[in-house]
């Protein structure tokens, strides 16, 4: 397939009373395709995934898709630290026309570098689909290395991989060494325009929540090679992105969306709760800028 490039949204799941907002989860899919995303990701960390039951993730896949209509692909968030687990859910939802799942590295059980690429392989040989792989060591507790991610991309459907390996030099060195038509795209939302600028496809990034269009923008410079523009437009978002990760995501993300109006509450799904007074103030203050 196509190298899978640009801006995309690991959406979140809009909640109210304690329910799954199925019509905002309808108006948010809208919304970023109107905003000219690349791709879109329900089911992810950002979206709450390991707290939904199983008929909430069916109904949100099936949502997504139908609203998107294939303007944009649709990769599914489909992992979680048991194999044959994963491969369940996978086989449980592939009914659905989405393109493709992202899945995150095995997290708490800590395998090792070879359980890794046999828990990626199992994973693979179960499907057609693309697979994009989530590397995300300081939530996971595993790094997946970038032998091992090389050894996965000869794999023809593990076709890229959300980079948040929090090494930038790990990072650099998995763009010089991949394989032509693996997709590089950062999940570290502070780097989007140093690893854009460095070779990276483009970016998963919670943060394209807001100001979705500039981010897009950005994208689209720096494959256009004006480094320069691009710089311009993240110079001003650069600054608010550590306020969105301050506390737990997507806590701060949807305290903005709700402020937008683009949903209905703030609320997430416990453990997580809502922003704390002073971030909100903060927050708030920063709305007007990323309008």
């Amino acid at each position: 397939m196509q190298r899978l490039s640009g801006v995309w949204v690991p959406l979140i799941t809009p909640l109210v009373d304690g329910g799954i907002d199925l019509a905002g989860c309808r108006r948010l899919v809208e919304h970023y395709v109107g905003k000219g995303v690349n791709g879109l990701i329900p089911l992810g960390t950002t979206g709450e995934a390991p707290t939904l039951d199983d008929d909430e993730c069916e109904a949100i896949v099936a949502a997504t898709v139908e609203v998107v209509a294939g303007r944009v692909p649709v990769f599914v968030g489909i992992g979680g630290n048991a194999t044959r687990k994963v491969v369940r859910t996978l086989k449980r939802l592939e009914r659905h026309a989405f393109a493709g799942i992202l899945s995150v590295c095995p997290y708490y059980n800590r395998p090792t570098q070879d359980g890794l690429a046999r828990h990626f392989t199992t994973i693979a040989e179960s499907t057609d689909r693309p697979i994009l792989v989530y590397n995300v060591p300081y939530r996971t507790s595993v790094n997946l290395e970038t032998e091992t991610l090389l050894a996965l991309a000869r794999l023809p459907n593990i076709v890229g991989v959300k980079d948040s390996a929090g090494s930038i030099a790990q990072s650099l060195d998995l763009l010089a060494r991949r394989p032509g038509g693996f997709s590089v795209l950062t999940g570290e939302d502070a780097l989007f325009f140093t690893l854009l600028a460095n070779g990276a496809d483009g970016g998963i990034l919670a943060s394209a929540h807001l100001a979705t269009e500039r981010f897009v923008e950005i994208a689209r410079l720096v494959a256009a090679n004006d480094h320069l523009a691009a710089r311009a437009l993240w110079t001003p978002l650069a600054p608010v992105i550590p306020k969105l990760f301050q506390e737990a995501n997507p806590m701060p993300i949807k305290h903005c969306l709700w402020r937008q109006g683009l949903i209905a509450s703030p609320e997430c799904r416990l453990p997580l709760g809502t922003v704390g007074e002073a971030l909100a103030r903060e927050l708030d203050d920063w709305l007007p800028k990323l309008a």
